[in-house]
């Protein structure tokens, strides 16, 4: 088969397109055949060394992708074969992501794809739809759970609505029934953000962000999905209701974070920090589960159309795919694998 692989971490030249010996599943395993391979920050921090110490002489990146079953391994229901499925934390653990054309993961990180919804979509599942849940799912009396009515009533604050977490913190709060704020930097993301489906958008450079949130929510938010701690913890502060969370999965800019502790005990403000690699088990699985009905539901779309534009590049242009994500590409970036 062909995969792209990296023995050494740095820039995206270190990607090599090689030929490798196709994966046979283990116990518990299936194989699939990948069509599409989506690309996250996180994908290319472990290949720069940034992040994740290498453990492996030779990695075949990306966590998230889509494809089809086609062989499994004991203890696997041989009826999978042949089925539509996308994939989450593909090298969590093991060095073959779905940067190839076959990959192998256990078998609960292969979650069906109903037949009406495209690869595209579940490539762009993964990392971003189960950082989005997890945000979503932490409010001191929230639902641990998504499902149609479970954020009724409540108002959430997407900062960054139209990233890759941001859209889909978007669709499934909105899903989940909640009133769904989304900040922006220009008109450009803001048109992003509501086409993926925000009930409003905020440009947070502008006029005062603040006092617009609270015209929309005079009480407060009851949770923050955030992607710059640092840079807006003032302004989720200026908005956040008594009591409510501040799920932050990035600290985009890197600017140092802040707190003024008296301030923060007066709202009993509950901050939530988030990484998928140590969320464990039970949250990925219950997060795979909740994401999987949305896409059911067709509360996923991926495109222009929907405020997440596709990036597209072919499996031997994997590194320059890296470069358009490391250089902050607004939309989804994936690799085509299949021929």
């Amino acid at each position: 088969m062909k995969a792209i692989v990296y023995r050494t971490t740095g820039d995206p030249g270190v990607l090599e397109l090689v030929e490798r010996d196709t994966p046979e599943p283990g116990p518990g395993e299936v194989r699939v055949r990948v069509a599409v391979s989506g690309v996250n920050p996180t994908d290319w921090k472990t290949r720069s060394g940034a992040t994740n110490p290498k453990v492996f002489p030779e990695v075949t990146p990306h966590l998230d992708g889509a494809g089809v079953i086609d062989a499994v391994g004991e203890g696997v229901d041989p009826g999978r074969i042949g089925q539509r499925v996308w994939l989450y934390m593909a090298t969590q653990g093991r060095p073959t992501g779905t940067a190839a054309e076959y990959t192998v993961v256990s078998a609960a990180q292969a979650v069906p794809l109903p037949d009406e919804v495209g690869f595209d979509v579940g490539a762009a599942l993964g990392v971003p739809a189960l950082t989005a849940h997890r945000a979503l799912t932490v409010a001191e009396d929230g639902s641990r759970r998504l499902r149609p009515g479970a954020l009724e009533g409540q108002v959430v604050l997407v900062a960054g609505g139209a990233g890759a977490v941001g859209h889909a913190a978007v669709q499934l709060a909105r899903w989940a029934g909640a009133t769904v704020i989304a900040t922006v930097s220009g008109p450009e993301k803001a048109r992003l953000a509501a086409a993926g489906g925000a009930h409003h958008v905020v440009n947070y450079r502008q006029g005062d962000p603040a006092g617009e949130i609270r015209k929309i929510a005079p009480d407060g938010v009851d949770i923050i999905a955030e992607v710059a701690l640092g840079a807006n913890l003032e302004l989720d502060l200026a908005v956040l209701r008594t009591r409510g969370v501040i799920s932050t999965y990035a600290n985009d800019g890197g600017k140092p974070v802040e707190l003024d502790v008296r301030r923060n005990m007066m709202l009993n403000t509950r901050f939530q920090f988030l990484v998928l690699y140590t969320v464990g088990e039970e949250a990925l699985l219950a997060g795979a589960e909740d994401v999987a009905a949305a896409v059911a539901d067709g509360a996923m779309p991926v495109g222009e159309e929907h405020g997440l534009p596709l990036i597209r590049f072919p499996l031997e242009r994997t590194a320059e795919a890296h470069r358009a994500v490391e250089g902050g590409a607004v939309g989804k970036v994936v690799v085509d694998v299949a021929s």
